[in-house]
């Protein structure tokens, strides 16, 4: 086949496997609904259900597309959704897949976030809220022991990490920064040989019996559609990116660039490119932004989105969300406050994963000649370690935010930084995300059970106070 400018497969040319369209929309459907407990849950659904049960592919062409997604910026969950869906079904087969995995946490977090702004002053939903946000806490702490674990396999992603932390915390340099500084260190360290630069494994596989690639139902070819063919690659990319961008150029035309839309279609189509390592990474970046910049929501509000997105199926990210819903919600401009919050929501979401979408389907077939590659790989791993000392700061923040009611700032030159102040400690929340974190670490509860039980700790806790 000619890769440079070949046609694109016939679309009634079999695809190596004969699962009707409308089953694969009942899988990926059971996929979306089961997907909690953030990617590597989300992931571990997938695999069960992809590879163990239905056999459509092997466990190589499983891990080899999960990592190839952990190299994009987004959800690397919803884009191996994507990215099977696309190696099943082409394009549509794609499309379905990932708007399916998203649908189902989009439809529970604008419900969540009408009940927040509505009745967020009720007593019950105040204390569900302060129990989820010292719960929340525990489960960041977790994911930075989680990630580190994996990614600081040596002293030079230690430093990596150490430096990002201190970057962002100390001197609140951007997160895009941070990525491209630890991505150009990763690349020249591999450049040079350095065995310190190595790429990670991805999530660990189901245990058991591995399923081969030529035994599933795709077997080992590779099908037509999915062989490189620039062409095809260019058409799609265009079309998406005109997608991705279209709404925010026309809205900026309309209501012009002060408009509270155009910022969160500008802000979140540039979280799209830049949020390596998944929500816990990028909310770094967020509160700095949404919170200190556009005051769009305060620190405990953040606190609360991300606690909805923990408790509802999809991708964590989806908490951004439920940023620009209060964003528009506060600024509605001429519009009501609802309608704006909602049209707000649908573009935050929209903007965050049409990206997911044409990250996949332009590489997608060109990622065999991304195998072995040593200093893409090294970028990588530097990135990662950077995401850890990220999702630190992450974590301090959030503890200074949640645990204290009085926050002073220390400056002197470049330095600025956030310290609580001690005489106003939280009693009541501080004891339950130690509870929370004994639960996470100790007896390995599962982060679901964690928030329910201190969401109705808090709830208890409100009524009492009451």
């Amino acid at each position: 086949m000619n890769n440079s400018g070949a046609s694109p497969a016939d679309p009634t040319e079999p695809a190596g496997h004969d699962v009707p369209f409308g089953e694969a929309l009942r899988v990926w459907a059971r996929v979306a609904a089961l997907s909690f407990g953030g990617p590597a849950g989300q992931i571990a659904v997938m695999h069960r259900i992809v590879v163990d049960e239905k056999r459509w592919i092997g466990e190589s062409r499983f891990l080899h597309a999960l990592n190839y997604c952990m190299l994009l910026p987004g959800p690397e969950a919803q884009q191996l959704a994507v990215y099977i869906g696309w190696l099943m079904h082409r394009t549509s087969g794609g499309i379905a897949a990932g708007l399916l995995f998203i649908l189902p946490g989009f439809l529970a977090i604008l419900a969540l976030s009408y009940i927040y702004v509505i009745f967020g002053d009720a007593s019950l939903v105040e204390g569900l809220f302060f129990g989820l946000k010292a719960a929340v806490l525990a489960v960041v702490v977790q994911a930075v022991f989680r990630i580190g674990s994996r990614a600081l396999a040596n002293p030079a992603m230690i430093a990596i990490a150490a430096a990002a932390f201190v970057a962002i915390f100390a001197f609140k340099v951007p997160f895009p920064l941070i990525v491209l500084v630890a991505a150009l260190v990763g690349y020249l360290g591999s450049k040079s040989g350095s065995r310190l630069f190595r790429t990670l494994s991805g999530h660990a596989a189901a245990r058991g019996a591995v399923l081969q690639d030529r035994d599933s139902l795709l077997g080992e070819a590779t099908p037509a559609h999915a062989r490189p063919n620039r062409a095809w690659s260019l058409k799609i990319s265009a079309a998406l990116l005109c997608l991705w961008l279209g709404p925010v150029l026309l809205i900026w035309f309309f209501a012009g660039g002060n408009s509270v839309f155009v910022e969160i279609g500008t802000f979140f189509s540039k979280m799209a490119v830049v949020t390596f390592g998944g929500a816990y990474a990028a909310l770094a970046y967020v509160a700095q932004e949404a919170v200190q910049h556009y005051g769009w929501l305060n620190p405990g509000e953040m606190l609360d989105g991300l606690g909805m997105a923990e408790t509802t199926p999809g991708p964590l990210i989806m908490v951004l969300q439920f940023v620009g819903f209060l964003g528009a919600y506060r600024n509605p401009g001429s519009l009501d406050p609802m309608t704006a919050a909602t049209l707000a929501a649908i573009l935050t979401t929209w903007v965050t994963f049409v990206p997911c979408f044409l990250w996949i389907f332009l590489g997608a077939p060109f990622i065999e000649r991304l195998r072995g590659n040593v200093a893409l790989s090294g970028a990588m791993s530097a990135i990662t370690a950077a995401v850890v000392g990220v999702i630190l700061n992450l974590a301090v923040w959030l503890a200074v935010h949640t645990l204290f009611a009085g926050v002073t700032v220390f400056a002197a030159g470049p330095l600025h930084v956030e310290l609580p102040v001690v005489a106003t400690i939280i009693l009541p929340a501080a004891l339950l995300a130690v509870a929370a974190a004994f639960a996470l670490f100790r007896l390995k509860a599962s982060v679901l059970l964690t928030l329910g039980l201190c969401a109705l700790v808090g709830m208890a806790w409100t009524l009492l106070a009451g």
